[in-house]
């Protein structure tokens, strides 16, 4: 046994291989199950029993774990058995509460003064309507957004009102069905700033309702350049774009309009005090591990976006010029409500924050958003965490100035907790910093441009939206630059085709030909490429165009764009013809692999569809250099279509690494799709290399432990040293210029870190994500984290230590929950391996103090290896950074 090794053994018999991923069902609604009893609205309801145990109580207050300053109340533990399990949640005319059972009726909760837990007052709402995941009080009624799991003729939006006056709710009028069904159907409604319509959130599972005006242009596609590969367990694989979307709707209900679509299972939204709409979407757990996992994430919602979410393999990586990206990445998670803190009493920073509720990790983060030309970017913070805590909906009141959030969900133990701040800084009213007034004018140019988005426009109203849009296709500011493209996108093809051929600066042809390839194909959904004998002579114009520009001098962006352009022609307007494929395959080869990834990944692609020749000699190293194994995916899923340029040692080892991927670790598709890529491997072979590789064809994968499969990157390596944080630490300050990225990069894997930490869209997640670690810590904290590592111990990524009743004991991570069954998680390596416990027998939880992440791992690095795993953490994994200049 190797001395690694035998590390990791000790450590995971010493934890109890505690710990693990998570991979929790996205919404804290259950699928196919059948609907709590509902509450009767005429019986006002019991006090709650007396609890005997944890089962029958919400999460203690004093198991929450919130920021100094900030105190958590427990106000009400929700009766199951009356009352069910609270999921959405907003303030009436009056500042009450109105709250809804998942799948039962509506009450009215008025709050307890501060400073008391006791006199709260509930009160059943007589309107028979149920079942929200959205409210939303406006315009002197309760709008409520139904998804009913058991019939779907109900599902859609309700306008509830008082009929005589008496301050009761009595009527429910329905406005709207949308159908769905399940967990990706109808969710919330937040009022408009200018209080003029109502938004409208729906989840991908629901088909997109009759719209009398889009913002989004109608052109979208899977726009896949290879086959996709559908989600391994099937889950939604029939559903096609668009899916996930958010609309405008008048207040009377009967005219509608898409704003932005795209997304996967956005749950709420709310808008910032500039007017602008944000959410945050769900991840897929499934695919986690791959290079096409997306993280949840919060987007700014602009005009007539597209956000590209599609079933399996086929999701839209952020970079795409025709997709919108993230303001910021979050990581796998649940989401559930979000609010601003406005109207709350507490430091002006977190007046300022959008407060996020991740149902299945138990987390609500503050985000904190900068002006970023005419978007934003943004950072988070963890403003409270418990286990078990799944957070539903919050909102702030404003009569008290507190923070308010609901627990629940699936049947799980509901409860209402009221936040406070009780620190020694100002509580006075925030105000207001709308940016510079560089980044006031970027946004008031995109709302400019964005005023033509579906808008019907005269001819010569249509010129100068024209005229306007041009020079701001190559706008550095990717929101400007959408706006323009998307202005295009709506504006007849016939004003502006002559001039995205001609136009002959790059910035401006790229995007204007990707939205003439969009824009001009004759199938409206474009399922299948066209043969339209126009469409083909245009194809050729376009890449005639493409073809004159210099690959090599365009920025990033630009190369992202002009690749993304090829693929979307190639895909909407069929193949290219031999010389236009051959002169593609010219312009693009010497580039591969590029200095970025995203490049790296699109080339690839692209070069694996035209058949480059070239391609396997380069591409196949990488399967075994690449630092991640999200990195090796993505080449081997391009690698698998390509016929060209093989010889028997390069498909022996295309081979060999789908052998060695048999050991790798991801969510619950993963094994599907590494199955996937080998299946349509193999049918890229011809009969001859068939009979050649028949050995490696019939062999079996051997399966590795998931201790060996983890050390793997270390085999080979001898022990250097017992490294101390005091033979670096001083040093370590004084070394971190002139660093190799690469190098860094290629130790961030060596040494497992990969494994298990999220860095940037790649990683385990069973540590804490360490891409803004440089943020917080300086080197010498960073070396003390990496060779102490359970000198100080993250609650959040510290395991739970369950208790029973019957003298049982389950460690691990709490993954998910569904009624009174709680998923613990109790392998590090195996995120499936999951233990159900009964909440009913649970005694206790508490949170272990031994950390997960092994000791020694760093002993087998030389000293300069460290000081560039060192420098790749600081630079955040930018090779730009400082640290890597000479």
């Amino acid at each position: 046994m190797t001395p690694i090794r035998k590390t990791l053994l000790v450590l995971t018999s010493t934890v109890a291989l505690a710990g693990g991923a998570i991979f929790a069902q996205q919404q804290p609604k259950p699928a196919g199950s059948k609907p709590a009893p509902r509450a009767n609205p005429k019986k006002a309801p019991e006090a709650p029993k007396p609890k005997t145990n944890n089962a029958a109580e919400a999460t203690p207050a004093d198991k929450i774990r919130a920021l100094p300053g900030f105190k958590v109340e427990l106000l009400y533990t929700v009766p199951a058995e009356t009352q069910g399990s609270w999921v959405a949640m907003c303030t009436d005319h009056k500042g009450r509460l109105i709250v809804c059972d998942q799948y039962g009726a509506l009450y009215r909760v008025t709050p307890p003064a501060l400073g008391t837990t006791e006199g709260m007052k509930i009160e059943p709402i007589p309107a028979q309507v149920g079942a929200a995941n959205g409210l939303v009080w406006a315009f002197d009624a309760l709008y409520v957004v139904v998804n009913n799991y058991t019939d779907q003729s109900k599902s859609g939006v309700y306008r509830v009102t008082d009929t005589n006056g008496d301050d009761t709710l009595d009527k429910a009028e329905f406005l709207r069905n949308i159908p769905g069904g399940g967990d990706h159907s109808p969710h919330a409604a937040v009022l408009a700033p200018d209080g003029k319509s109502i938004y409208i959130v729906v989840g991908n599972k629901s088909e997109l309702t009759k719209v009398d005006s889009s913002r989004v242009p109608m052109l979208w596609g899977e726009d896949h350049l290879l086959p996709r590969m559908p989600d391994g367990r099937g889950f939604m694989r029939d559903k096609l774009a668009p899916g996930g979307n958010i609309y405008s709707m008048s207040p009377d209900g009967k005219t509608w309009e898409l704003v932005a679509t795209g997304f996967r299972n956005q749950y709420d939204a709310a808008f910032n005090k500039d007017g602008e709409l944000f959410t945050y979407d769900a991840d897929m757990e499934y695919d986690f591990n791959t290079s096409w996992y997306r993280p949840t994430r919060v987007n700014h919602v602009i005009s007539g976006a597209e956000f590209g979410w599609r079933n399996g393999a086929g999701k839209w990586p952020e970079w795409y010029e025709d997709s919108f990206g993230a303001v910021i990445n979050i990581g796998p998670g649940s989401p559930t409500g979000v609010t601003f803190g406005y109207d709350a009493k507490f430091p002006a920073k977190y007046q300022d924050a959008l407060f996020i509720n991740d149902w299945s990790w138990g987390k609500m983060y503050a985000i904190h958003m900068q002006p970023d030309g005419s978007s934003y970017t943004a950072t988070k913070e963890e403003f409270l965490s418990g286990s078990p805590l799944p957070l539903t909906d919050s909102v702030v009141r404003k009569e008290d100035g507190a923070l308010y959030f609901a627990i629940g969900g699936r049947k799980t133990q509901s409860g209402l907790y009221r936040v406070t701040y009780t620190g020694t800084e100002s509580t006075a009213p925030a105000v207001h910093n709308p940016g510079t007034p560089e980044q006031v004018a970027a946004r008031e140019l995109r709302h400019k441009l964005e005023s033509f988005h579906g808008k019907k426009l005269t001819e010569v109203e249509q010129i100068g939206a024209m005229e306007g849009a041009w020079n701001h296709l190559g706008s550095d500011d990717r929101a400007i630059r959408s706006a323009a493209r998307t202005v295009l996108e709506h504006l007849p093809v016939k004003q502006w085709q002559k001039q995205a051929l001609a136009e002959q600066k790059p910035e401006r042809q790229i995007p204007a030909l990707l939205a003439l390839v969009r824009a001009t194909s004759v199938d409206p959904f474009h399922r299948k490429p066209t043969d339209a004998p126009e469409d083909k002579a245009l194809q050729a114009e376009i890449l005639s165009a493409l073809k004159k520009i210099d690959f090599a001098k365009l920025p990033e962006w630009q190369k992202l764009a002009m690749l993304r352009t090829y693929a979307v022609c190639f895909v909407r307007m069929g193949k290219p013809t031999e010389e236009q494929r051959l002169a593609a395959i010219a312009q693009l080869t010497p580039h591969f692999p590029a200095k970025t990834i995203p490049v790296s990944y699109d080339l690839c692609m692209a070069l694996s569809y035209l058949q480059d020749p070239s391609l396997a000699a380069k591409a196949v190293p990488l399967l075994a250099t690449a630092a991640t194994q999200e990195e090796q995916i993505e080449y081997a899923r391009s690698l698998r279509m390509l016929k060209a340029g093989w010889t028997p040692e390069l498909r022996t080892k295309q081979f060999e690494w789908l052998l060695r991927a048999a050991n790798y670790r991801g969510g619950a598709s993963f094994v599907a799709f590494i199955q996937m890529i080998r299946t349509d491997a193999i049918a890229s072979l011809s009969d001859a290399e068939k009979t050649q590789l028949k050995d490696i064809l019939e062999k079996k994968p051997e399966v590795m432990s998931p201790l060996a499969a983890l050390s793997a990157g270390l085999q080979g390596r001898t022990k250097v040293k017992e490294w101390k944080v005091e033979d670096l630490a001083s040093k370590a300050e004084q070394s971190m210029k002139g660093r190799n990225f690469e190098q860094g990069r290629k130790m961030f894997g060596t040494v497992a870190c990969f494994a298990c930490h999220r860095f940037g869209n790649e990683g385990g997640m069973v540590g804490p994500d360490l891409t803004s670690l440089a943020s917080r810590f300086g080197p010498r904290d960073i070396l003390v984290s990496i060779i102490e590592p359970s000198k100080e111990v993250s609650d959040q990524f510290a395991p739970t230590v369950v208790k029973t009743l019957d003298g049982d004991q389950v460690i691990g991570r709490i993954v998910n929950l569904n009624g009174d069954r709680v998923m613990v998680n109790t392998d590090l390596f195996d995120p499936n391996q999951q233990t159900a416990v009964d909440r009913n027998n649970v005694k206790s939880m508490e949170t272990s103090k031994v950390s997960l992440m092994p000791e020694g791992l760093v002993d087998y690095l030389k000293e300069e290896e460290i000081f560039d795993l060192l420098a790749y953490l600081i630079a955040r994994g930018d090779p730009k950074h400082e640290v890597f200049q000479k």
